[in-house]
């Protein structure tokens, strides 16, 4: 039998009477019907359609008369959330480029290995990251940088302000030297009011190389095509549409863009007319909250440790939530005790779904007004789910097993990753999430186990394979295995247990080392000393026996 791999160049008519066929296409139909309403706001700086269109043009033709970039080349983004961000993605999609988005925590190892592995030949980055780029960009072929700081599109006083008290007061810009770097905001002037040369794109043409680890191993790019977001992105709509919310009103964004979670439900599914509130440092509580206090809020995007953080502040109580009919929950699982804080705080309940880089992600979402807590509703729409036991054979209806999606949102596959791409599907070409998951008579999903191996920490995906690696290349240690392990604030933490050669290393030896080569929510929290691993007869680390000591000891 061949296998069926996903075509990815098919969005589901019934969906779709917009006619979309790239995501250009959706500002375009934007521009025509809210080209006066707000789009995106950051830092006090609102763009409306009009404008959002206008300066990704711009910016389009700059990448096209400007740089050597040519259809199909991929540039990295490596922003956080501020305005330009939409802006150079649409500018990048209308020049028939392929967004790569980047982690903007990324250490420069991390950082090298998303650019070569994607062949990234451009990259816009914030001020504050610059000094990474500089470490290792003659190791990648990127040949065009544009650097940009928070308030570049303010007003001139604004823009003075605001930059001078982030470089020289928060001193969040170390100093770098990036010689040919191109001043983002010259670029985005310097073709103002003209039109990018028209490219002929299909669905089928990949948009984003999103990066993900899977459950294993260093990350791999999901080839995501603009018929798989566009899919997504309608069969979101399809599944979230609220009587009495529409998506013209206020969308409290503070999830980081780059993370697929928020890429399209920040950026596309609230496109149509809707205004998202991008919050660069959702961190900041204090901060946060007081931004809310400016916003007449429908809609608020975020996931389980937020919310705990929110409704633990003194002053998120006083936030006018008079408006607000709809709380989407995903990226790490939702207690049901944080649902009922929040509804108790804001008298909204949350909506939870569920999904997967590889699938753009959402594969199901609750009903809203139908929520079953503990749920992570039902598949949305053109979505086909499947649990199968470990040699691949449905299960009894009832029982536990792999849970496994096809539909148009599905990735067509690892960017330039035949065998892991391969691995990925079943024969009759559904793909295997790794989530362990039951399934009901009324089509509700409930995750009863995850991918083994794989951590969440605060929402973020963190693979064993690659923190083990980095502790491992330190000269005193033997060897280690990292496991997840429960914490009350970021839902699972990182526990690293290591072998080593010198009875003198410690944990903050460890955790220093880690702080130079990974990001930061990568870094184990806990750092046990062991005279050996429990191993099987190959030789293989049992890390299920790890976690099986871990549980008994708290």
């Amino acid at each position: 039998m061949v296998q069926q791999l996903p075509d990815a160049k098919t969005i589901p008519a019934d969906i779709n009477p917009y006619g979309f066929k790239t995501l250009p296409d959706v500002l375009d139909y934007c521009l025509r019907h809210y080209s006066e309403r707000p789009a995106f706001t950051s830092l006090g700086r609102t763009i409306d359609y009009a404008e959002l269109d206008k300066l990704s043009s711009a910016f389009a033709v700059y990448l096209q008369q400007e740089t050597r970039l040519k259809p199909g080349d991929r540039v990295a983004i490596q922003l956080p959330n501020l305005v330009q961000y939409p802006i150079v993605l649409f500018g990048i999609f209308k020049a028939g480029l392929i967004a790569v988005n980047t982690n903007p925590l990324y250490t420069a190892s991390e950082m090298q290995h998303q650019f070569v592995d994607s062949g990234a030949k451009a990259l816009i980055i914030h001020k504050s990251m610059a000094h990474n780029a500089e470490k290792i960009l003659t190791k990648t072929a990127i040949e065009t940088v544009f650097v940009t700081q928070v308030a570049d599109l303010h007003s001139l006083m604004k823009r003075t302000v605001i930059n001078a008290a982030v470089k020289y007061l928060k001193k969040l810009e170390p100093e770098y030297h990036l010689p040919n770097a191109i001043d983002l905001r010259s670029a985005l002037t310097k073709y103002s009011g003209e039109k990018p040369a028209p490219v002929k794109t299909d669905p089928g043409d990949v948009a984003v190389l999103q990066y993900t680890g899977g459950t294993t191993g260093v990350s791999k790019g999901a080839v995501l095509t603009h018929a798989n977001l566009i899919s997504n992105m309608l069969q979101a709509r399809e599944r979230l549409e609220v009587k009495g919310v529409n998506w013209q009103e206020t969308v409290i964004s503070p999830l980081p863009l780059y993370h697929i979670y928020a890429f399209t439900v920040a950026q596309l599914v609230s496109l149509l007319g809707g205004h998202s509130v991008l919050i660069p440092n959702p961190k900041d509580i204090d901060g946060f909250v007081k931004e809310m206090m400016r916003w007449k809020m429908t809609t608020f995007i975020g996931l389980n440790t937020l919310f705990v953080a929110l409704c633990n502040n003194e002053k998120f109580k006083d936030v006018d939530f008079s408006h607000l009919k709809f709380t989407a929950s995903g990226g790490m699982a939702l207690n049901p005790s944080t649902a009922e804080l929040w509804r108790r705080v804001t008298g909204c309940q949350i909506v939870e779904g569920y999904g997967l880089t590889e699938t753009s992600p959402a594969v199901s979402f609750n009903v809203p007004g139908k929520t079953r807590l503990g749920t992570i509703g039902q598949a949305v729409i053109h979505t086909d789910v499947r649990l199968i036991d470990p040699q691949g054979n449905d299960v009894e209806h009832g029982a536990a097993g792999e849970l496994c999606v096809k539909g148009p949102q599905v990735m067509r596959g690892y960017w330039q990753r035949e065998k892991e791409t391969k691995s990925a599907f079943t024969e009759d070409g559904y793909f295997i999430t790794g989530d362990i998951a039951v399934l009901d008579d009324e089509g509700y999903l409930r995750i009863v186990d995850r991918a083994k191996d794989m951590i969440i920490v605060s929402g973020f995906n963190v693979y064993p394979n690659e923190v083990e690696d980095v502790i491992c290349q330190h000269p005193e240690v033997i060897e280690c295995a990292v496991i997840g392990v429960p914490d009350n604030n970021s839902g699972e933490a990182v526990k690293a247990f290591i072998v080593t050669n010198n009875s003198s290393l410690s944990s903050g030896a460890i955790r220093t080392w880690c702080k130079d080569r990974l990001t930061r929510y990568k870094v184990p929290k806990i750092i046990e000393f062991a005279d050996e691993l429990p191993k099987t007869n190959v030789g293989k680390i049992m890390r299920r026996k790890l976690r099986d000591s871990s549980s008994h000891a708290a």
